[in-house]
């Protein structure tokens, strides 16, 4: 099982060892590919829209492309963000916004109705939620059907300082999550997800989408006629 974690730091925090526990809890040390935000992609979108006439244009596409590469080719995604003033980091949040061509309303990858995720946050205090639900949203829209969202309030500044009790609790919630994800077989696109990618397709077809390459990127996938992405990636 091939995971992939991005990290919306580059340091490794409460955070990252909780992501660490449960990839670990998951697949074996080799199958597991890390990134590191913005170590590994340390740009913000200029919103010049190149990539919606084509994705090779953005400014950043070779390191946005050598992440992407492996995310598509995933199994498991792991997404893990401190939580800064009740929200993800600043660097997720601008990977999220170098990705955005790939949501449903522009050019959703079929690979990805078929991947689990797991979104992890910590806080000193209240925000983790909120954080995870950044992100949570953001793969939704990528057309990921299947995603276990974990924020945690741990009262302290960092991994070492975090109470035992606390630990412990963690050690089952990361257990929990995993074995979530382990007997989770085959992920179906629900309703929500469904609903979302016709309702894009009728924009398309309306030729009320981004472009030109939008459309004709739909057209390509055979998704303006009987083709859907969750049928190709064998759900």
């Amino acid at each position: 099982m091939k995971i992939v974690m991005i990290h919306g730091q580059n340091h490794k925090g409460s955070t990252y060892h909780i992501g660490r526990m449960i990839a670990t809890k998951i697949g074996r040390e080799k199958d597991i590919t890390e990134f590191f935000l913005p170590r590994d992609l340390n740009h913000f979108c200029v919103g010049c829209y190149n990539c919606i006439d084509d994705v090779t244009k953005c400014p950043f596409y070779e390191e946005k492309n050598r992440i992407m590469t492996e995310v598509e080719a995933a199994d498991v995604l792991i997404f893990t963000t401190p939580t800064y003033c009740l929200r993800a980091s600043a660097p997720m949040k601008s990977f999220i916004d170098l990705t955005f061509n790939y949501w449903v309303s522009h050019r959703p990858r079929k690979c990805m109705f078929s991947k689990k995720a797991i979104v992890v946050s910590t806080a000193a205090g209240n925000g983790a939620k909120t954080a995870v639900k950044d992100i949570k949203d953001a793969l939704f829209y990528w057309g990921i059907p299947y995603i276990l969202p974990y924020g945690i309030s741990i009262q302290a500044m960092n991994w070492k300082g975090i109470r035992d009790k606390k630990k412990q609790k963690i050690e089952k919630d990361t257990t929990r999550i995993a074995n979530k994800i382990l007997k989770k077989k085959n992920v179906k696109a629900g309703f929500k997800t469904k609903g979302i990618f016709m309702l894009m397709r009728m924009m398309q077809k309306a030729n009320m989408g981004a472009g030109d390459a939008d459309r004709a990127y739909w057209e390509q996938m055979g998704w303006l006629e009987k083709g859907r992405p969750w049928k190709e990636s064998g759900m």
